[in-house]
């Protein structure tokens, strides 16, 4: 059955697949987005079928106005960057908490049924505890990760005062195609894509021994859906990863493989906020709403190097 769907953040990376992946279900889609960090051009194709309200997440009253109507909100819209948290702490946790509780506010005066929330793996910060699990006790290590927390507590705190329900998804490393290269705190596959297939050498921040649970944005979109329709889940907070551990060396090996180009590496000083091991315990995700990840690391790579060299938009 279709619904009434607000997406924020619709227009950026992990946002804009989530939406066409809505749009193709029968959704009426709504999205909300600011283009600080969202493209418009992420949602060709798609004037038809989705209202794009543009609006700060920071700006109660529109967002008030964007969730009006609405049953479910996926809530994407963000600041996603730990280094550009440490460069200005204030607007990302201004944008990530503040939006985050407008959010919330907004759709619980909507009476809206659920919001499924973009949250971090960053909020474990270097706990030690592997693979990282929803009871740990969370040590985050940047603005970015307080704020992601913050934003959890909130979710948890009105939805035990009035609702809507919530849940909470802690992605780790997400990664696919419409990940942009170009921006000064671009993600390290879209970075390594554009440098190997330039002859450039990849930057690699430390000794590149540092493992990551790198994820396939169809997953993560697919754990969304699963999180907004699943009964019982309602507070819940939940690992969302591809399910095994990879080294940023192996990530650049696989790269230079798939683009048949040798692979320079320059190693630079590890980043102030970076956490050395993190990958996911995927239990409770698995129990609580049958996600399952499907995309290999490798597989999810071939999708991405593809697309890049095309210049294709590809649905997740």
């Amino acid at each position: 059955m279709s619904a009434n769907v607000l997406v924020t953040g619709g227009a950026g990376f992990i946002g804009s697949h989530l939406v066409r992946r809505l749009v193709e279900r029968g959704d009426r889609v709504r999205v909300l987005d600011d283009f600080s960090t969202g493209y418009r051009e992420n949602l060709d194709g798609l004037a038809d079928d989705v209202e794009v309200v543009e609006a700060d997440l920071r700006d109660f009253e529109a967002v008030v106005a964007a969730t009006r109507g609405v049953e479910l909100v996926f809530h994407q819209g963000a600041l996603p960057s730990v280094p550009r948290s440490l460069e200005d702490p204030l607007t990302t946790t201004a944008v990530i908490v503040s939006g985050t509780l407008n959010v919330l506010l907004a759709a619980r005066a909507a009476g809206g049924r659920r919001v499924v929330l973009a949250s971090s793996s960053s909020v474990y910060g270097d706990n030690g505890s592997l693979p990282r699990r929803e009871s740990a006790r969370p040590a985050p290590l940047s603005p970015y990760a307080v704020s992601k927390l913050a934003a959890e507590g909130y979710s948890r705190s009105l939805a035990r005062d009035g609702g809507p329900e919530t849940v909470c998804l802690r992605y780790f490393n997400v990664f696919g195609p419409r990940q942009d290269p170009a921006s000064a705190y671009a993600a390290v596959v879209p970075r390594f894509v554009s440098a190997i297939a330039a002859g450039e050498p990849t930057t690699i921040h430390g000794d590149g021994g540092q493992s990551r649970d790198f994820t396939y944005v169809a997953d993560v979109v697919e754990a969304n859906l699963l999180a907004a329709a699943a009964d019982g889940v309602g507070g819940a907070v939940l690992n969302v990863s591809g399910g095994r551990p990879a080294t940023v060396l192996e990530l650049a090996d696989t790269l230079g493989a798939l683009l048949d180009r040798p692979v320079q590496k320059r190693h630079v000083p590890a980043r102030p906020g970076d956490v050395r091991e993190s990958w996911a315990d995927l239990s409770e995700a698995r129990e609580r709403i049958g996600y399952e990840p499907r995309t290999s690391l490798r597989e999810g790579l071939q999708h991405t190097v593809l697309s890049a060299l095309s210049g294709a938009v590809e649905p997740a």
